[in-house]
C-alpha cells in the first residue's frame, strides 16, 4: 500500500498523540512525534512533512510561535488541534498562518477529512484545471498521480522514494515554468539544507534514470544550467 504522506504530530499529551498515530498509519500515512516546541522547530525542518497537526498547550512554549516560525521559511500544511474554543482565539490563530482549527474533543472520521483536504489543496498548489479536477499531470507516457503518490512512465511504476516523487510533483504542478535550485531544496528538505545543490543534483540523476529513456538526452525533466529545473508542459 502507497503512503499518502508523512505527518507530524506535536502534542506533548502522548496518550492522544499515540492515539492519533495509530489512526493514520492505519490510513497508509507515515507519522513522526513530537513532544515539545523545541523539538517541533529542530524536526520540521529536516522531516518537511506533509502536514503538520499542532497542538497549542506546549509544555515549553505555546504552539503559536512554533507555527510563527514555522510560516518563516514554509506554507506546509497546518492543522491546529487544541481543547481552546474562544471564537477570538480561533480567529488569532489562523490569522497566524493556520489552515484549520479543530476544538477537543474531535471524531477521527473528521481528522482525516481535514488531512485529506490540507493535502489536496497543497499538492494542487499553482496548478492548471485539468490537474487540479484530475489530480493527474500527464506529458508523453509521464503520469504524475497525485492520490496514489505514484508516478509512472508508460504505464509502468518509476517506483520513486518519497523525496523523489515530492520533486517530480512539485515539478508537475510548475510545469513549464524553471524551479529555482533554492526554492527546490527548501520545499523539500527545508531551510537546513539551504545551497546544498549536492543532495538535489544526487536525487534528480535518481529520477532521471528512472524515469528518462536516455538521462543524458531527458525529455521530461530540463535543467536551465545554474538556474533549476523545469517540467516539460503537459499534454
Amino acid at each position: 500500500m502507497a503512503v499518502k504522506g508523512k505527518i507530524m504530530i506535536i502534542e506533548d499529551d502522548r496518550a492522544i498523540c499515540n492515539f492519533i498515530r495509530r489512526v493514520l498509519e492505519a490510513n497508509d500515512y507515515e507519522t513522526v512525534l513530537v513532544h515539545t516546541g523545541r523539538e517541533a522547530m529542530s524536526l520540521l525542518a529536516s522531516h518537511c512533512p506533509d502536514v503538520v497537526i499542532l497542538d497549542l498547550g506546549l509544555p515549553d512554549m505555546d504552539g503559536l510561535n512554533v507555527l510563527m516560525d514555522l510560516r518563516s521559511w514554509s506554507l506546509m500544511p497546518v492543522i491546529v488541534v487544541s481543547a481552546r474554543s474562544d471564537e477570538r482565539e480561533k480567529v488569532r490563530i489562523l490569522d497566524a498562518g493556520a489552515d484549520d482549527y479543530i476544538t477537543k474533543p474531535f471524531g477521527t472520521s473528521e481528522l482525516l477529512a481535514r488531512i485529506r483536504t490540507a493535502l489536496r489543496h497543497t499538492r494542487m498548489m499553482g496548478t492548471s484545471a485539468s490537474i487540479a479536477r484530475e489530480n493527474r499531470f500527464t506529458a508523453k507516457g509521464l503520469v504524475i498521480d497525485y492520490d496514489k503518490y505514484r508516478v509512472y512512465i508508460d504505464d509502468r511504476d518509476a517506483n520513486l522514494t518519497q523525496n523523489e516523487f515530492k520533486l517530480v510533483a512539485l515539478l508537475g504542478r510548475y510545469a513549464g515554468r524553471v524551479l529555482t535550485y533554492d526554492y527546490l531544496i527548501r520545499e523539500i528538505w527545508g531551510p537546513n539544507k539551504a545551497y546544498d545543490n549536492q543532495i538535489l543534483r544526487v536525487n534528480m540523476a535518481n529520477i532521471r534514470r528512472k524515469i528518462e529513456k536516455n538521462p543524458a538526452e531527458p525529455q521530461y525533466i530540463f535543467t536551465e544550467v545554474g538556474v533549476g529545473y523545469r517540467m516539460i508542459e503537459g499534454d
